[in-house]
């Protein structure tokens, strides 16, 4: 049993230009590039939208005048929030779709070790959840900086990795049910299972930190340019559940019978 990275470079190529060929890249860019546009804009005119609602039904309804960090919390509700589905989504047929296929074990019987073909679609995983990232923050900053201010660049990039790694955890939760499970929907109810599971244990106070919603209490300080509460505590328990993901993926993995489609 090979340990090597045999193939991996090649596979990974071809992981991202499919990933662009059925769209699903340029998709997931454009919706979140939505959700980064959206989110100052949310900030700065929903609570005039609603001041005119009340205002026609001659109910008075006083609002405080939005400030950046109201476009701040926008952003990561929306890119933090609704994107835990898109990283769902991502995850979920990333090895079960190909091993229901038989196309996994076809794969692999070219130069390409198993260690190699998990770590190419995690690769493929980042870098699609990246660049949704990357231009929702881009985006949010641009449009952030012309209805408010400019917030610190250093802290806003800070900020957006530290949601990049929330996407991820949730992302590797269902990567590892897609190694585990026979298809992608069964893997799909893991996630969405974890997003529950996660959501309770952060409504305790003691435990909250350590979730990935922990994680937005510390990105909204750094995009705001404040010192960030229990960062180092936050980034590591979650860093270390993705780890801990992908190390149970590959020991699964490795074990399990692969059945070709010529069969």
């Amino acid at each position: 049993m090979s340990y090597r990275m045999d193939g991996f470079a090649v596979f990974l190529k071809k992981e991202l230009h499919e990933a662009w060929r059925t769209g699903r890249l340029p998709v997931v860019a454009l919706i979140f590039f939505a959700f980064g546009l959206i989110s100052p804009l949310t900030a700065k005119y929903l609570p005039d939208i609603l001041r005119a609602a009340g205002a026609t039904g001659q109910l008075q309804i006083a609002f405080p005048t939005p400030t950046a960090s109201d476009a701040v919390d926008q952003f990561l509700k929306n890119v933090g929030g609704n994107g835990i589905f898109a990283a769902i989504l991502l995850a979920m047929g990333m090895v079960a779709r190909e091993k229901e296929r038989g196309t996994a074990a076809f794969a692999l019987t070219k130069p390409l070790s198993r260690q190699a073909f998990l770590a190419a679609k995690l690769a493929a995983l980042l870098v699609t959840l990246g660049v949704g990232v990357l231009v929702a923050a881009v985006a949010d900053y641009i449009y952030t900086a012309l209805l408010f201010k400019p917030l610190p660049v250093a802290g806003f990039v800070a900020a957006a990795a530290l949601i990049l790694l929330l996407l991820l955890v949730y992302g590797a939760v269902t990567f590892l049910a897609s190694v585990l499970l026979p298809s992608a929907l069964p893997a799909a109810a893991v996630g969405l299972a974890s997003l529950v599971v996660f959501a309770v244990l952060a409504a305790l106070p003691n435990v909250a930190r350590f979730t990935p919603s922990g994680l937005n209490e510390p990105a909204r300080a750094l995009a705001l340019g404040a010192a960030p509460p229990h960062l180092a505590a936050s980034v590591l328990a979650n860093a270390a559940v993705v780890a801990a993901m992908l190390v149970f993926a590959w020991l699964a993995f490795r074990r399990q019978e692969l059945i070709s489609a010529a069969n």
